[in-house]
């Protein structure tokens, strides 16, 4: 089985969000993507402690997409340095994780 990664990721607006994730679906760089949306995100920026409501995504990949996930990301992303982490998935239920993996693998 190919190692499944939940990958993080901050937005501005509902708009972006979207139309990020939808790229990535119809990539199959994820087999979902949850945009969660009205997150308060508190964090540093240039000096100063910054308080924005963002839309969280939250994209179920594989480790073999993860490179070309990055790189649409970084390209199509607002922000100057956008939060782009992935935690690895050490536990799951299998019907879903082969699904996860089934889904990444075409396209």
């Amino acid at each position: 089985m190919k190692k499944p990664l939940i990958v993080l990721s901050t937005l501005p607006d509902e708009d972006s969000a979207g139309r990020i994730a939808e790229e990535i679906l119809q990539k199959r760089l994820a087999a979902c993507v949850t945009v969660s949306p009205g997150v308060l995100s508190l964090y540093w920026w240039r000096g100063k402690i910054s308080r924005d409501r963002e839309f969280m995504l939250i994209i179920k990949t594989t480790a073999p997409r993860y490179n070309e996930l990055e790189a649409l990301l970084r390209e199509r992303h607002p922000y100057e340095i956008p939060e782009i982490t992935a935690v690895p998935i050490e536990k799951g239920y299998p019907a879903y994780l082969e699904w996860l993996e089934q889904e990444t693998s075409t396209g």
